[in-house]
């Protein structure tokens, strides 16, 4: 109920947005058919689920309420009208609609939206404003959510492949000091007999050819290398090398045979055979575990680096890229999803020239259209990527054998928010956001399907401007 301080209801319609501008005559209408409401804070204005019915006019106050986006409380302020405006598709109110301060607000009645256009044919366009900067606004959220779902996502992949090499690298350090307590300890005992220093070289120079010649993984099943490890051990135990098993596998691993053995046997008699063996063994350890923990660390240099170009850091607007490297650091982002079951084949024709684009962006182009064919095939299949030029454009076809997209629906992948996937997977926003990325480079996406065999097939333009 209006109080002797509150503005008349002609005097606060005035003050919304979009009925500035209204004749007296017009507003009046209003007053006559919208029905006024007042909400004390905290108060519970619409019940979540109910028909969207009403367009609601905010007079004075707040309300707010929570976006099914995920995107959390939203707030309608004195001076909106919000609810369901004319032309919406929307059928209920999504979730429950609270006032924060004291509220004021009237409603109109769908059914008299008709005769409002009637009488106030310029509200039309207004109103129609109004659900354009709706839906615009819920498109933005729904792309800022799409990505960051794939920023998630190939987050997730990212911290995986790097935590394998990182993991490597800490258990080859614990490696690297056990073996050097060996050699440290061989060594002390080396020097204790007093050996000749023709003898220490050796032994140094034996050691430097087996790290030398070290593969790094001898070609041997596991059943070929416990023999070969029970063969070494039964030799050391011949000569009364004590815990002979913890020499046999590095010695194997090593490639030492039975020739090289002897001759360690025939330079180094009684118990400093032992000690050479061990440290022999120490040293092959420190090698391998030298090479474990270089091949690691340059698994995580190539992941920084793949993480650098794919986003192209530092650098802004239009380059000469390479397409070949945005397609290998997109693979490499997605080898985690890749790396469960999918084979991929490479057919590039190097030929094609750098073109003019954005390379951020044909990423995101990429990462879509692989994802969604790892997607199709549920992580098992053959992933095929061709590269060609064509007629001033550079051809890239990602090809999968996942059972294909229905008919029925294949002129409709590239509308937004349109999606096959189950609800609660896919906001069928990322196939959109190809096509556009694609258009705004003067290229053309196209889809063609069949049980087995589906293609995405992305044209661009190799000179800069060419028609599409």
């Amino acid at each position: 109920m209006s109080t002797a301080a509150e503005t008349p209801l002609i005097d606060a319609l005035r003050k919304v947005t979009v009925f500035e501008g209204l004749t007296e005559e017009q507003l009046g209408w209003f007053v006559a058919n919208v029905h006024e409401l007042h909400f004390a804070a905290g108060e519970l204005v619409v019940e979540g689920g109910t028909p969207a019915d009403r367009m609601l006019i905010m007079l004075d106050g707040e309300v707010q309420l929570y976006r099914t986006d995920g995107g959390g409380l939203f707030s309608i302020k004195a001076g909106s009208v919000s609810g369901l405006l004319p032309f919406s598709r929307m059928t209920v109110f999504p979730s429950p609609v609270r006032a924060t301060v004291p509220t004021r607000l009237a409603y109109l009645h769908k059914d008299r939206f008709a005769e409002m256009f009637q009488r106030i044919p310029d509200l039309e366009p207004r109103l129609v404003g109004v659900l354009t900067d709706r839906v615009r606004d819920t498109t933005h959220r729904s792309q800022q959510r799409e990505k960051l779902a794939a920023l998630g996502k190939l987050s997730a992949g990212l911290a995986h492949e790097l935590n394998n090499p990182a993991s490597a690298v800490r258990r080859s350090v614990t490696g690297l000091r056990d073996a050097l307590n060996t050699l440290r300890d061989a060594n002390f005992g080396l020097c204790r007999e007093q050996l000749t220093s023709e003898i220490l070289q050796h032994l140094a120079h034996i050691e430097t050819e087996v790290a030398a010649e070290m593969t790094g993984s001898p070609v041997m099943d596991a059943l070929e290398r416990s023999d070969r490890e029970e063969h070494v051990s039964a030799w050391l135990a011949k000569r009364d090398v004590s815990k002979p098993w913890e020499l046999a596998p590095p010695l194997v691993e090593a490639e030492a045979d039975d020739e090289c053995l002897e001759k360690m046997a025939a330079k180094f008699p009684g118990k400093t055979l032992e000690l050479a063996l061990r440290r022999l063994s120490a040293t092959i350890e420190v090698e391998k575990t030298l090479r474990q923990i270089e091949n690691s660390a340059a698994r995580i240099s190539d992941l920084v680096k793949a993480i650098k170009e794919y986003t192209y850091m530092d650098q802004a607007g239009e380059k000469e890229i390479d397409l070949h490297e945005g397609l290998e650091n997109t693979l490499t982002m997605l080898h985690h999803d890749l790396k469960k079951g999918i084979n991929v084949h490479r057919d590039y024709d190097r030929s094609i020239p750098p073109i003019c684009a954005r390379g951020s962006e044909l990423n995101q182009v990429w990462t879509n259209l692989i994802d969604n064919a790892i997607d199709a095939m549920k992580g098992t299949g053959e992933l095929r990527i061709h590269t060609a030029s064509e007629n001033g454009f550079a051809l890239v076809d990602i090809v999968d054998n996942g059972p294909g997209i229905p008919h029925d629906v294949r002129d409709r992948i590239f509308e937004p928010f349109f999606t096959t996937k189950p609800v609660g997977e896919g906001t069928g926003l990322g196939l959109d956001t190809a096509y556009r990325i694609v258009q705004q480079h003067h290229g053309n996406i196209r889809v063609d399907s069949v049980p087995g065999e589906t293609h995405f097939q992305v044209r661009l333009p190799i000179t800069k401007g060419a028609n599409q």
